[in-house]
């Protein structure tokens, strides 16, 4: 989890932050320190700096280095809440659907979505009477209503799969959104520093104040150096961490239960042609989703298993492999095997402890508790990346009376950054008729990653050997002084799992040749 931009921009390794020194020489304050640089974490740090608040966002990682990059990169309204009556939760994510089509055009795009029907599973009039709630429990502006569905033998499904249903919801690049909010929250004034730990908090009184400040403890994770921040307010934004850092930083306040569940995905060679996702469920009560992933691939998730542990240390079990493959097979006629798999990753979500049997029924919602003693401090607990911005919109509505004075809500109509153009296709041909030296295949990569942010990462190009170093499929020397100098890219982690998703293509010396140009370029 995790996002940072600065005022001053990319903090070096090992730097302290001139906010920093400001404030531990003069006992500056900044209004809201936010701990986590995950989708939560940036989301409210954006919000909060746009109506006028001083932010500091700290993150022990990288941006979006844990949950936020490893979910099912799904803006949905979740189809199966509805069967544990999660009406408020699935309304306000089918609103939030449009609203982020309209912010994030570049990374967040329709999708339709294909329903198999299982008939010894859920009945046709459920399935029925679900999608109808789903196309009317939120006003629909863009994407069109469900319907029901013939399949063929020309489509990829087994034989015994003859009906099924068709609905919308939209895909995201869940890394790149928690990136564009940082970026965001910088270009309102925000200082967010990566690879940053909060380690300390104490109360503290400034110029004999009876109101009580945080006095905060920062590391830098790469130097070790240590040094105080002031803070008006702490959110506590840091997903599965969030408990035990709680329990850690204020011992006094403990944090509510929270339950670790473990979401793994795999990605494999393109199972169907066609951009249609499908839903597939199983008898267990679980669904798992089969994905178009970066043109070449497939994306099958979620598992959703309690989760002990170390959330840094999450991996994808083999009976997790197993299980993807196996409901997948159950339905599509070919399915590749455990040899073909190219990428695999987990996450951990941080959801209330509901007391919940399966892991999978278990609440999406979130919760928000905020102790105003010794100083304000809140603490987020749960989310789902789709609902991200009305969280932070919560945030801000529970810190009203500790900052009075703060302006209104206003990112409902707000576009991320690279987000201000109509749609992908005609950016795409703006680019080719401005650049007609560049290859197709890359602008186009390009237009879904950064949108008319390529403008400043082409400053100054005027044929492609300004590009600079080819470093690996697609990737030029550009693009990584582009991520280097704009988002916070330290790594080749960083770079080609998060910024992009190029390590899909990049074998395993391309990838050891890109850090050890990283480390020359220091």
């Amino acid at each position: 989890m995790a996002e940072g931009s600065g005022a001053a921009g990319v903090m070096a390794a090992g730097s302290i932050p001139a906010l920093a020194r400001t404030a531990a020489a003069d006992s500056k304050t900044v209004d809201l320190l936010v701990i986590g640089g995950g989708v939560n974490g940036a989301g409210i740090a954006a919000d909060a700096a746009g109506r006028g608040l001083s932010v500091l966002l700290c993150e022990k990682g990288d941006l979006a280095s844990a949950t936020s990059s490893s979910s099912t990169k799904l803006i949905h309204g979740g189809l199966r809440y509805l069967e544990t009556y999660q009406f408020r939760l699935v309304q306000e994510s089918l609103a939030e659907r449009e609203v982020l089509l309209r912010a994030a055009p570049h990374i967040v795009w329709p999708m339709r979505f294909r329903l198999p029907h299982h008939s010894a599973l859920r009945p046709v009039w459920m399935i029925r009477a679900g999608l109808f709630l789903y196309d009317h429990l939120s006003k629909r502006v863009s994407l069109p209503a469900s319907h029901g569905l013939r399949f063929t033998e020309h489509d990829p499904l087994r034989a015994e799969y003859q009906r099924g249903f068709e609905y919308s919801d939209c895909w995201v690049d869940d890394a790149r959104l928690v990136v564009l909010n940082a970026m965001q929250a910088k270009n309102h004034g925000a200082t967010i520093l990566t690879r940053t730990a909060c380690i300390a908090l104490q109360a503290v009184s400034q110029n004999g104040s009876e109101n009580l400040l945080w006095q905060v403890t920062l590391r830098d994770v790469n130097s070790g150096n240590e040094y105080q921040v002031f803070a008006r307010c702490v959110v506590n934004a840091s997903g599965p961490w969030v408990g035990n850092l709680g329990r850690e930083l204020q011992p006094q306040n403990p944090p509510d239960d929270v339950r670790l569940v473990k979401g793994s995905h795999i990605v494999v060679p393109r199972m169907h042609g066609g951009d249609e996702a499908y839903l597939l469920q199983n008898a267990d009560g679980r669904v798992v989703f089969v994905i178009p992933y970066e043109d070449d691939y497939s994306l099958i998730g979620t598992t959703e298993q309690d989760y002990q542990g170390d959330p840094a240390q999450a991996a994808i079990s083999q009976d997790e492999i197993n299980y993807l493959l196996e409901v997948s097979s159950g339905y599509f006629k070919k399915v590749p095997d455990a040899a073909d798999i190219v990428h695999r990753f987990a996450g951990v979500r941080p959801l209330i402890d509901d007391e919940t049997a399966n892991a999978s029924k278990a609440s999406r919602d979130y919760t928000l508790s905020l102790a105003k003693s010794p100083a304000p401090l809140l603490t987020v607990y749960g989310g789902k990346i789709t609902t991200y911005r009305r969280l932070a919109e919560s945030v801000m509505k529970k810190l009203q009376p500790v900052f009075p004075k703060m302006g209104p809500k206003w990112t409902a109509d707000a576009v991320l950054p690279g987000g201000d153009f109509v749609s992908q296709q005609e950016l795409l041909t703006e680019l080719i008729e401005s650049y007609p030296w560049l290859d197709s295949a890359v602008v186009n990569r390009w237009v879904k990653l950064y949108g008319r942010l390529v403008y400043t990462l082409l400053d100054g190009a005027e044929n492609l050997q300004d590009l600079g170093k080819l470093l690996g499929p697609g990737l030029y020397e550009c693009e990584v002084r582009y991520l280097r100098s704009h988002e916070w890219a330290c790594s080749a982690d960083d770079i080609l799992w998060r910024r992009t998703k190029l390590g899909l293509r990049f074998s395993e010396a391309q990838q050891l040749a890109l850090e050890e140009y990283l480390r020359s370029a220091n």
